[in-house]
Parts: C-alpha cells; sequence; structure tokens
C-alpha cells in the first residue's frame, strides 16, 4: 500500500490556533503587539454576542461579560474583572462599552478598542433602528406585547445573578452586606445621587485602607 499524505488541518482549526497564540498569557496582553485580523475578528464575535444581550440595560450584560471575558477566553481573572467593573462602573458612559474598550486596546491596541466598541454597540443600533421604523406597526401586536412581558422577569434574574456572582467573588462575608443595602436604599428611597454615593464610597475606601486597616494586625 502507498503512503497516505497527512490530512491538512482545516480552515476553522487553524484560525482558532491563530486566535489562541493570541491570547494574553496569565490575564495579560501582549504589550506592543500588532493587531491581528483574526483576533479582531474573535473580539468583534465576542462583543457582538455581548451586545446582542442588552435586554434590561448594562446589568443584565454583567454576567454574560464575565463568563465570556473571564471564563471562557481567560483575558482577566474573576478578581481583575471586578476591579475593572467597578472603574468601568465609575466612569460616563455605559459600562460594557467602557470594559470592551478595556479590553480591545490590552489585547489589540488602539484597532481592538475600536473593534470592541463596534461589535458591543452594533446590535443594539440595528435593534432601536428596526424599532424605530416598525414600532408604529408593531406596538399594538398582542404578540409582541407578550414576547416583552416575557422578557421582564428575565431580566430581573440577569441582574441579580452577577449581584451574587460579584459578591461570591469579593469574599467580604455577611459583616459587609449592610453597605450595598445601605446605598440602595439611600438611591432608592432617600433620593441620594448615585454620583454622591460613588464619591462617598471612594472616599471611605481610601480612608479606610489608609488609615484603618494597615493598622490591623492581620495587615501586617
Amino acid at each position: 500500500m502507498g503512503e497516505t499524505t497527512p490530512k491538512e488541518p482545516d480552515r476553522e482549526e487553524a484560525r482558532n490556533r491563530e486566535i489562541q497564540s493570541e491570547k494574553p498569557v496569565g490575564g495579560m496582553a501582549k504589550e506592543g503587539s500588532k493587531a491581528s485580523f483574526a483576533m479582531l475578528w474573535h473580539l468583534f464575535k465576542v462583543f457582538f454576542l455581548i451586545g446582542g444581550f442588552t435586554f434590561g440595560g448594562g446589568y443584565a450584560m454583567l454576567e454574560l461579560i464575565r463568563v465570556q471575558i473571564v471564563d471562557k477566553e481567560k483575558w482577566l481573572d474573576n478578581e481583575s474583572f471586578i476591579d475593572l467593573f467597578a472603574v468601568a462602573q465609575s466612569l460616563p458612559g455605559v459600562f460594557a462599552v467602557n470594559i470592551s474598550i478595556f479590553i480591545g486596546y490590552r489585547l489589540q491596541g488602539f484597532w481592538g478598542a475600536l473593534v470592541c466598541v463596534i461589535g458591543t454597540t452594533l446590535p443594539s443600533f440595528i435593534i432601536i433602528l428596526i424599532l424605530a421604523i416598525y414600532a408604529q406597526q408593531v406596538k399594538d401586536n398582542p404578540i409582541v406585547s407578550a414576547i416583552f412581558k416575557g422578557i421582564r422577569p428575565a431580566v430581573v434574574a440577569l441582574i441579580i445573578a452577577p449581584c451574587v456572582s460579584v459578591w461570591k467573588a469579593l469574599k467580604l462575608g455577611r459583616k459587609y452586606l449592610w453597605i450595598p443595602v445601605l446605598c440602595a436604599v439611600s438611591v432608592t428611597f432617600l433620593g441620594v445621587s448615585p454620583v454622591t454615593v460613588i464619591i462617598v464610597s471612594a472616599a471611605a475606601g481610601w480612608l479606610y485602607t489608609k488609615f484603618v486597616l494597615h493598622k490591623l494586625p492581620s495587615a501586617k
């Protein structure tokens, strides 16, 4: 029998290997590396998928973002993602877009950030454009109304799930439970601005770290 030539790997496997070679090791990006078309396309697909599930706003997207970035792609670890979420939430704009800019820039520089922003915002743009064109025709449609009624309770679950995940990842314990409760009550019932809550929380965290935490025996 004659020798058989080995089969060439298909294009999908070759593309996956190229993407894997561009991924950062240990959650860190390759600084100064040139933008790779395969990696840019992969980033676009990941954040396009994230942007396609924007029902309920950014908080409903948080768990999907964490699963994609931390669990599947390994671009960040849980602790780094929580820090990134805190910074992105404190900055102006939609935090999902802020996170996409950070991830894209760390992985592929300017073009990575641009591609991630486009991937995150494009699904919303398309959906809103379609709704704007056909809203008057379908607003009284019972099927459309039933679909949105079904989405509402699911959105609540999507918002609660990341809160639980972040709480577990922070490993704060029940003794700190009063902090988010106090913030929620202040914003919801006392009319305190979320900006005030963020500024006061940041200042309190800095004061606690500087004057209290370093003096504790366990911190030495």
